[in-house]
């Protein structure tokens, strides 16, 4: 079976990877080097400066497309580097529908970098995709989706934006940061650009920041890839080794954050003192049917509000925790607690978070594999008046 071939819990570990040339070391070495010697102007090995390419950096960039079953991975330094590389698509004039529920780093980016440059942002709801239709003309040149939504977990049918955005002879970019592709596969959906903040599940074990996107199609590749040179927006190789070895547990760690997200969701829908719990795998969460069809399980991020949406009880109930850390971030191996209203999305106005559901109250779990026990035990004890 060749790696091209292998399954996906192979492919984590083996998919895009070879023995280092040198040594044979089964580790992608850690080439700490900033240039590379040549024989001749231009005679050198593949690399001559490790903004354009490091040999570390190259092995994740393979591992990436591997794991997302496409052709061409880039690796840079945050996630926000890799969406400020797709907008650098873009020129004044052009229009973007991005979901209205999304990271307030992306809205950021979008609204207070973007837009000052002419590019003009549609925020809307995708739960239907029949609703983006009317918000296409001839400048719309990128849809940006988020599913599952951050932090209310709303699901979008990759598949049937894909299909319009095609007709209309639109890019498609998927943040599957919530996901990761041990869930779902946005580009055998149809989407044109996946797109990670590798910070969190990817690597897996809150030590580095990084960014990921992978494509299938080599013109929009070489676009990127000037792009990714050109503004130098890259990832050391430190960084990439400590994700190129976060990727090799991904599918253990991966089933097991599903397992105690599935416990935890349950708990928090059956107490008489939460309102309401967002999380995908629930029946009557909406678009469920989606994420069964497009999604392998339903993840371990988790959002809730107290009984009474109460933003003073949900602030005690985050300061009360003590295995769940409070904390920026997730897709850790440790179980976080955050209110995005004052940390993750404080940079959306308060106006434009309610519209979506980003209440004071709201309080977001990034569920991680400890012993379910003692999670549920600790959110027990911080929930009690």
């Amino acid at each position: 079976m060749s790696k091209k071939t292998l399954r996906f819990n192979s492919k984590t570990i083996h998919g895009g990877q070879f023995p280092d040339k040198a040594y044979g070391a089964v580790m992608p070495p850690i080439y700490q080097t900033s240039t590379y010697a040549q024989t001749t102007p231009g005679g050198h090995k593949g690399y001559e400066y490790s903004r354009s390419a490091n040999p570390t950096r190259t092995a994740l960039e393979n591992a990436l497309a591997s794991i997302e079953n496409g052709n061409y991975g880039l690796a840079f330094g945050s996630g926000l580097a890799a969406m400020d590389a797709v907008m650098k698509l873009l020129k004044p004039g052009d229009e973007v529908i991005s979901t209205n529920d999304l990271y307030g780093g992306s809205y950021r980016l979008f609204k207070k970098i973007f837009e000052q440059y002419g590019i003009v942002f549609h925020f809307v709801g995708m739960q239907n995709a029949i609703d983006i239709e009317r918000h296409i003309n001839k400048n719309t040149k990128l849809i940006w989706v988020e599913t599952p939504t951050n932090p209310m977990m709303n699901i979008i049918d990759i598949k049937a934006v894909a299909k319009l955005a095609k007709k209309n002879r639109i890019t498609l970019a998927v943040d599957n940061t919530f996901a990761t592709p041990y869930l779902q596969l946005p580009l055998d959906l149809g989407a044109d650009i996946v797109m990670h903040s590798a910070t969190k599940y990817l690597g897996g074990h809150s030590d580095v920041v990084l960014g990921a996107l992978v494509v299938k199609e080599k013109e929009l590749a070489d676009r990127l890839y000037f792009i990714q040179n050109a503004s130098g927006a890259v990832c050391g190789p430190m960084d990439s080794f400590l994700v190129l070895r976060g990727i090799k547990t991904l599918h253990v760690r991966m089933q097991r954050h599903c397992e105690n997200g599935k416990a935890i969701a349950e708990y928090l829908s059956k107490h008489p003192d939460i309102e309401k719990v967002y999380w995908p795998g629930f029946a009557n969460h909406p678009n469920h049917q989606v994420a069964k069809e497009q999604m392998k399980d339903f993840g371990g991020m988790i959002s809730f509000v107290p009984k009474g949406a109460d933003y003073a009880t949900a602030i005690k109930i985050v300061e009360k925790l003590n295995v769940f850390t409070l904390a920026e971030s997730l897709g850790g191996v440790e179980s976080l607690a955050g209110h995005p209203a004052s940390m993750t999305h404080a940079s959306i106005p308060k106006e434009e978070r309610e519209k979506s559901g980003v209440v004071d109250s709201l309080i977001r779990l990034s569920v991680g594999i400890e012993d379910v026990d003692d999670l549920i035990e600790d959110l027990k004890q911080a929930i009690q008046q």
